[in-house]
This record gives C-alpha cells, structure tokens and sequence, in this order.
C-alpha cells in the first residue's frame, strides 16, 4: 500500500511510475539556506524504491531466496529548490534490467511547486547475500517486475 493519504491523489506527474509515495517534507530537512538538502532526495529515492519492493511482490521471492538489491549507483537531479513545508510525492520505477543489475528511475514532485523538483535514477544489483556476492537476476524475479510494471524487458 503506498505511503499516502487517500483524500490526496497522485498527481499526473508521477502518473506513469507503478509507485509512488507521498512523504511530508519535515523542517529538519532542510539545510542553513533554507531549502531541503541534497542528501534528502536520496533517502525519498529509497523510501520509493523500498515500497516498490514492497508493492511488485518482491520481498517474499527476496527473502526465500536470500537474493536481494545491492544499491552500486545513485544520480540524481535538481531541478527547483523544495522548501518546508511541503509534500512531495517520488515515483519508482524500473527502467531497464539488465543480467544482474537493474535501472530505477525517480521523480520527485514538490505539491507547493506542482512540478517536479528532481528525478534521477539507481542502479541496483542482484546480491547473493548468503553468498556475498553479485547473482543473476533470477528469472522468478523477472517475471514479477515484469508483470507488475506491465511491460516486457
């Protein structure tokens, strides 16, 4: 279930991402000038990629298999300044897959400003952590995002 309120929608902006998440922006998030930190967008990029996680049906398959994502990458981009207060809403999405990694891609969509203020993306790959070490995107796995995404890679 995404991390929203039901009396607020999701705004057409983050319409084509699977999930998305509403976060209020907290006062602390910002930093001495005023405007959220540029460190914050990357714990709203994993908020949004954990309720993704959550939401494909991942966890269970993850978990049964002690095969899960490893974060190698994260970019993000600023495009407005995001200030207190405010809600943001940040969509997930994956991208491309590729052998043992994956791209997932990020908005984030300030409501004060009703346009995004950043979008970015990560990239993730599939760790063996009983193992210690990087896997094949199992084919299970692939299917799931697949079908949750309603698309083929």
């Amino acid at each position: 279930m995404p991390i929203h309120s039901s009396s607020h929608s999701r705004p057409e902006a983050v319409a084509d991402y699977p999930v998305a998440v509403r976060l209020p922006v907290q006062w602390g998030d910002q930093d001495a000038f005023g405007h959220v930190n540029n460190t914050v967008y990357l714990r709203w990029f994993e908020t949004a990629r954990i309720a993704y996680f959550e939401q494909s049906g991942m966890d269970p398959l993850m978990e049964r298999r002690q095969v899960g994502p490893i974060l190698a990458s994260a970019t993000v981009h600023y495009r407005r300044q995001v200030t207190y207060p405010d809600h943001v809403w940040i969509g997930a999405r994956v991208a491309r897959m590729g052998t043992k990694s994956a791209t997932m891609e990020h908005a984030v969509y300030s409501e004060t400003e009703q346009q995004i203020a950043a979008d970015g993306s990560c990239v993730v790959v599939a760790f063996d952590y009983g193992k210690n070490h990087s896997t094949p995107i199992p084919q299970e796995l692939r299917d799931v995002i697949a079908a949750f995404e309603q698309r083929e890679y």
